[in-house]
């Protein structure tokens, strides 16, 4: 069992990597590219922290590992369709649905039981889910909407792949992603126009919002349950719209803030019931 060093070490490196990921909506916003242009040359850069992270190329290969690096690319290509065709804080929020579907899913593979509270949560976060579409939505905002709510089921199967590689290097997944979307998309790259400024915000978002992010990310998970990783998450979903609007402009629907807030409290109610079971847990082991 991880001691409690290794958990609040684990606690802050997560804290740090939501911190990170909750500036992809600015500048997702900000660049003027097609989506697989975007999660191409971010990939580029951050492909290359991993290398020099890991410092040699996977050689060995599991399904764990291959269906976490399938599920982070299908998950970071939904993300920036979804923020393209509706507001970053919809896009954001609805991803976060995403502890509906760890639940179930590290029951079933992880054998990580969920609690009552857990529960109560899903209940709140479906709650938030329907005042999102109470909003005044146009159909491309829908349309990114739903690419959000599938973001979160593609999240939660990366979350649980990560976490199933807790004895070995969930880091690997990672690199082989960046390396596939930088290289398949690469053609996507030529299509567009440069400018310093692109390049620079790539290079942000390569580097530090998904290369040091996940690095984090990586460490932290191996010392804490799946759910409670991804509810430790909600960090980003606050800060992410924030950002957006003091730099965008860009402004929310009540139904949608309201929607937001809800789906918020319902993964923090669902994250203080995990980190008790967690401290019960290890008082009586």
């Amino acid at each position: 069992m991880d001691s409690l060093s290794e958990r609040r070490k684990a606690i802050f490196y997560l804290a740090i990597t939501a911190v990170l990921w909750s500036t992809s909506g600015l500048f997702v916003k900000i660049l003027n590219w097609q989506p697989i242009a975007i999660l191409s040359g971010r990939s580029l850069f951050a492909s290359i922290v991993f290398l020099f992270y890991l410092r040699r190329l996977p050689t060995r290969f599991n399904r764990w590992q291959l269906l976490a690096a399938a599920a982070f690319i299908l998950t970071q290509f939904l993300f920036i369709t979804s923020t393209k065709l509706t507001t970053a804080a919809n896009a954001i929020f609805l991803q976060y649905t995403a502890p509906i579907y760890v639940i179930p899913l590290a029951y079933w593979f992880l054998r990580e039981k969920p609690s009552r509270t857990d529960f109560l949560a899903m209940f709140i976060i479906f709650l938030g889910l329907t005042l999102f579409f109470a909003d005044k939505l146009s159909t491309d905002g829908l349309y990114g909407n739903l690419l959000a709510i599938l973001s979160g089921i593609t999240s939660a199967v990366m979350i649980v792949s990560f976490r199933a590689q807790k004895d070995g290097n969930p880091a690997e997944s990672n690199l082989i992603a960046f390396l596939v979307t930088a290289t398949f998309g690469f053609p996507f790259i030529l299509q567009e126009t440069w400018t310093v400024t692109d390049w620079s915000i790539l290079a942000f978002l390569g580097i530090f919002q998904i290369g040091l992010a996940f690095i984090f990310f990586t460490k932290g998970i191996k010392h804490i349950p799946a759910l409670e990783a991804n509810l430790i998450g909600t960090l980003e979903p606050v800060l992410n719209p924030i950002w957006v609007f003091l730099f965008y402009g860009e402004r929310m629907g009540v139904f949608a803030l309201v929607g937001g807030l809800v789906v918020l409290g319902g993964v923090v109610l669902s994250a203080v019931g995990s980190a008790r079971m967690a401290k019960e847990s290890e008082a009586h082991p």
